[in-house]
């Protein structure tokens, strides 16, 4: 399954190149505003709060704007395509989901730069062993929250059954989780080489998504056989479909595609 989920992700990033590219400048655009907009602050306040707040509104701003394209890379997702007027639309569905995640991600973040500072700072068994209780909790929630986007996408928009879902999923399918955060980690390492633009962001949430539609094939086959032992699916018949879609190319089709 993950072969053919990198095999997949890898043809879809390539077919629609131009579209992750444009998702990703609209992302760096936005993504200046908790960048520069608090420093641009700082120069005429001295206000913590003043600057708290404009990082939080960035980060928010962000979020939301994640969620519309994990909305709009679906449709690659299922072999489709979107225009970028559904984009614009796709925030109008998206936006209560990106606001949710937006608050998740700045407590998060106080979390590790505020919280686990503190506890380790204090001399005492107590302290450390709260300091690695909050760490393994973050690490925790970034395993699980990282499907966050793909199930509302998917599964619904009430937002404490996608946090349920999203922790579900993990504890179910924990090493297909790791393997997705250090394909993600190592994307965004890559991303910056080509200044975050592709595969970027958008790469990201249509691999991610790409993952939870064909996970969730799985749930669907053992919806149908009760009782079958979980820890057997048989990926190569489940796949079948998926693979006769996808299909093959050689190296000269996938390159010069107008050649072969």
């Amino acid at each position: 399954m993950i072969g053919f989920l990198l095999k997949k992700t890898m043809y879809d990033l390539w077919d629609n190149m131009f579209r992750i590219v444009v998702l990703n400048l609209g992302f760096i655009a936005v993504f200046a505003v908790p960048i520069f907009l608090p420093r641009l602050a700082v120069r005429f306040t001295d206000s913590q709060l003043l600057t708290m707040a404009l990082s939080a509104f960035g980060i928010l701003l962000c979020s939301v704007y994640l969620a519309a394209a994990a909305f709009s890379v679906k449709s690659l997702s299922d072999y489709g395509f979107f225009g970028f007027m559904d984009f614009f639309g796709n925030i109008k569905k998206a936006w209560p989901a990106g606001l949710v995640m937006g608050a998740f991600v700045f407590i998060l973040l106080l979390v590790v730069t505020v919280v686990i500072p503190f506890y380790a700072s204090i001399e005492s068994p107590v302290g450390l062993l709260l300091a690695a209780v909050v760490f393994w909790t973050s690490i925790f929630c970034l395993l699980s929250f990282q499907f966050y986007f793909s199930v509302c996408v998917r599964l619904g928009p009430n937002l404490i059954k996608t946090f349920r879902k999203c922790m579900i999923i993990s504890l179910d399918n924990s090493g297909l989780s790791i393997f997705l955060l250090l394909h993600n980690i190592a994307a965004l390492i890559l991303s910056i080489i080509f200044a975050f633009l592709f595969p970027g962001p958008a790469g990201i949430l249509l691999y991610i998504d790409e993952a939870l539609r064909l996970r969730l094939l799985k749930y669907d086959w053992l919806e149908a056989n009760p009782g079958a032992n979980r820890k057997k699916i048989p990926w190569d018949e489940l796949l079948i479909e998926e693979r006769d879609k996808t299909g093959d190319r050689t190296f000269k089709n996938f390159i010069f595609p107008w050649k072969d």
